[in-house]
């Protein structure tokens, strides 16, 4: 014990305070079986799971040093650690990840008693968030695998997701082959039970398992596939896409905050002009946002107003790939996806808010569009007359004129 210590030492010997009540301790113990397990060797772990090697020398200058320091520590303490998903699947496809994502034996509590700065989250699943500067965070899961019991036989939607698994069970219940790769950073080799490699290799996106049932467990697995293939630029297994198309209806049933935050991921990621064309092509569009849909659908009325569409989509597009998913406020993109809608709907009415809002009432009830995002596209749209006329705004409307001025931006007000 160093000399600094011992002051505290001697202030703890004179301390009268009774002991503290001893907490309820929620650390999982590893069993007899966890233990022998963890003594096979690496190569041994996985035997008769099916799995292929594949070696993978990825660069490693593009790998993450924190998430390899969490993977690295994992592993050191006798647990089974991998980097794994979608980090995995960006660097095999040639780009760079946003972020990376570990899978291990090691439960929550494991996690959080090896890392001083880890936070474990969540209720449904819980979660390790092991936090790095600048607000970093690697996300660790413990293995799982495929719930066994379904509620009703005829209705596969997951509602419990909640079983620790092994890592080829983690794998399994994945939804799509490239995204079931987990990487080992000593042995640079990529893990594969899916044949996701192989797929890499096509630039092809399949479900693990068939389509049809994957997409009635989890209906927003069909737009995931949709955010795959536009912003990888990958084609779509005819089997997949024709259980989307077949299994459109099914995402009526889906969470609509997870709806949400996906139509948001399309507008983020560099390929919204790409994403909402799948949509509409494939008729999930209209399952969505039916107001979108319908005027898409009647292009012969307004064949300018949709040219423009697909024109400010582009603009969008070319701005968050040069600027960053996170650079346009979410209040922007979805004033901007529903413009030209929203300005034929509005034409020559006076009062434009109420106008906006009647237009926004039913994409409300379908997306679950939060309150403050409906007030502020009403506040952009009924103020966009007075800017494209250059007449003075008040100023304490400051924070709605720069969003404004970027939908003006956006949407190429100088027609």
């Amino acid at each position: 014990m160093g000399p600094e210590q011992a002051p505290l030492v001697m202030a703890r010997q004179k301390d009268d305070l009774p002991a503290p009540p001893e907490l309820p301790s929620f650390r999982v113990e590893p069993s007899e079986d966890d233990l022998d397990h963890r003594k096979r060797s690496a190569m041994e772990r996985h035997a008769g799971t099916g799995l292929v090697r594949h070696d993978a020398f990825l660069d490693e200058a593009a790998i993450d040093p924190d998430a390899a320091k969490v993977v690295r520590r994992l592993e050191r303490n006798g647990f089974q650690a991998y980097l794994v998903g979608g980090c995995i699947r960006d660097l095999l496809l040639g780009g760079r990840p946003k972020d990376f994502d570990v899978a291990t034996s090691a439960r929550p509590e494991d996690v959080r008693a090896l890392f001083r700065n880890c936070r474990v989250i969540g209720r449904r699943f819980r979660l390790a968030h092991v936090l790095f500067g600048q607000g970093k965070v690697i996300e660790v899961a413990t293995f799982r695998k495929s719930p066994q019991e379904l509620e009703v036989e005829e209705d596969l939607l997951i509602r419990n997701d909640n079983v620790f698994g092994e890592a080829h069970e983690d794998a399994l219940r994945r939804d799509f082959t490239i995204n079931a790769l987990f990487y080992d950073l000593d042995r640079r080799q990529v893990l594969d039970w899916c044949g996701g490699m192989e797929d890499i290799a096509k630039r092809t996106i399949r479900t693990i398992g068939e389509p049809s049932v994957r997409f009635r467990e989890d209906p927003v697995r069909i737009l995931r596939a949709v955010k795959f293939a536009a912003r990888l630029d990958l084609g779509i297994e005819a089997a997949v896409y024709d259980a989307m198309i077949s299994h459109r209806e099914d995402l009526a049933r889906a969470a609509r905050p997870r709806v949400f935050e996906e139509i948001l991921r399309f507008m983020r990621q560099g390929a919204a002009h790409r994403s909402v064309w799948i949509l509409w092509e494939a008729g999930l569009l209209s399952i969505l946002l039916p107001e979108l849909a319908a005027f898409l659908d009647d292009e012969e009325s307004h064949p300018e107003r949709v040219a423009r569409f697909w024109q400010q989509l582009d603009a969008v597009d070319r701005y968050t790939r040069s600027h960053g998913p996170a650079s346009i406020d979410d209040a922007v993109l979805l004033t901007i996806l529903f413009y030209e809608p929203l300005e034929e709907a509005i034409a020559n009415t006076r009062d434009r808010i109420r106008a906006v809002g009647d237009f926004l009432g039913p994409v409300v009830e379908h997306i679950a569009l939060p309150r403050r995002l409906s007030d502020s596209m009403r506040r952009i749209m009924a103020i966009l007359p007075k800017l494209r006329a250059g007449r003075v705004v008040r100023a304490r409307q400051g924070e709605i004129i720069t969003l404004a001025t970027r939908v003006l931006e956006l949407a190429g007000a100088k027609r």
